[in-house]
C-alpha cells in the first residue's frame, strides 16, 4: 500500500506544474489581447477619425481573437472553470464521483488529441493558402488549434492526475468536471 500522504505531494507537484503552465498562458493571453485592443482601436481611428490607407486591423484582430480564445481554455482547464454540471456531480457517492470523473477527462483528452492531429493537417493545408489582406500562410492562424489542443492535453492530463490522487486520499472531496 501506499502512503496517503505520497500521494498528496504527487499532487501538489502536478497542481505546481499546472499552475505554472496555466499562468504562462495567461500572461500570453493578457500580451495578444493588449495587441487585439491596440489593433482594434486603431481600426476605429484610422476609418472613422483619421482616414488612412491601413486595412490589415480587421483580419489581425480576427486572428489574434481566435488565439485569444483557444489559448484560453487550457488556463480555464487548469482551474476546472468550465461549464460542468455540478449540482448533480456533488450528489453522487464518491466512488460514482472519482469513476465519473475520471471518464469525463479521459473524454476530454481524448478530444483534443484528435484536435492536435487534425489540427496539424489543418495547418498543413494552411501552408499553401494565403490570407486575403497580409497575403501570409494561413498556417500560423491555423496552427492556433494544435498549439492550443496540446495545451489543453497537458493542462487535462495535469488535473486528472492530481485530481485522481486528491480523491484517493480524500474521496469525499467534491471535484467537479
Amino acid at each position: 500500500m501506499h502512503d496517503p500522504g505520497e500521494y498528496e505531494g504527487v499532487a501538489r507537484a502536478l497542481d505546481g506544474m499546472s499552475r505554472k503552465l496555466a499562468r504562462a498562458v495567461d500572461l500570453i493571453c493578457v500580451a495578444l489581447l493588449i495587441v487585439l485592443v491596440l489593433d482594434v482601436w486603431l481600426g476605429v481611428l484610422v476609418r472613422y477619425v483619421w482616414p488612412l490607407p491601413i486595412t490589415f486591423m480587421e483580419e489581425a484582430a480576427r486572428y489574434l481573437m481566435i488565439w485569444v480564445a483557444l489559448l484560453a481554455v487550457s488556463a480555464g482547464i487548469s482551474r476546472r472553470e468550465h461549464i460542468g454540471v455540478q449540482m448533480l456531480f456533488a450528489y453522487l457517492p464518491s466512488w460514482l464521483r472519482r469513476g465519473l470523473l475520471a471518464v469525463v477527462d479521459l473524454l476530454g483528452i481524448a478530444f483534443f488529441s484528435m484536435l492536435v492531429f487534425y489540427g496539424i493537417g489543418m495547418v498543413e493545408r494552411g501552408e499553401r493558402v494565403t490570407t486575403m489582406i497580409y497575403g501570409m500562410s494561413k498556417a500560423l492562424p491555423f496552427a492556433a488549434v494544435p498549439v492550443a489542443a496540446a495545451l489543453a492535453v497537458v493542462q487535462l492530463t495535469l488535473v486528472a492526475v492530481r485530481d485522481q490522487l486528491r480523491l484517493a486520499r480524500s474521496p469525499n472531496v467534491v471535484v467537479c468536471p
